[in-house]
């Protein structure tokens, strides 16, 4: 009689041994739904019509392709890349984000750098924000709106 009482616990131990396998295969998805969860950039859903995907971090916010950022954007991103050095005395200094358009950090999270503008006879208006998390902004109207920079 012993027989009997243990293939319906081996069966009932099989099944739960399955569900929880289910259930952590799907908590490790690598996705979120949670904006600012620290998902890195190649997590989260696909970006329409486009091969990169939208990090956890963009999501709920407009968004633009390293690729279609203005020519001195890119050089501005290649030299964030390279270290500088940088040809505005404040670039790489910290964005307090005030005007509260980006994710809630501590101070000292974000970083500005200045995109050159043709015949502006100063900074102009336009700006990358770099945050810790390796998350990249672009705004081309002084802080007013940003667009996270997909990469």
């Amino acid at each position: 009689m012993g027989g009997r009482t243990r293939a319906p616990a081996r069966l009932l131990l099989g099944l739960l041994a399955f569900l929880v396998s289910v259930l952590l295969a799907g908590c490790s998805s690598g996705a979120s739904s949670h904006p600012g969860s620290g998902a890195g950039v190649g997590s989260g859903v696909r970006a329409s019509g486009g091969s990169v995907s939208v990090p956890a971090w963009a999501h709920g916010m407009g968004t633009v392709a390293a690729a279609q950022l203005p020519a001195e954007a890119r050089r501005t991103l290649a030299l964030i890349d390279k270290g500088g050095p940088f040809p505005y005395a404040r670039d790489g200094v910290v964005f307090g984000n005030f005007e509260g358009h980006l994710p809630r950090q501590q101070r000292g999270y974000y970083h500005e750098y200045t995109v050159r503008t043709p015949g502006s006879q100063d900074r102009g208006a336009r700006r990358i924000v770099t945050g810790r998390g390796g998350e990249i902004y672009y705004t081309d109207d002084h802080y007013n709106s940003f667009r996270a920079v997909l990469r």
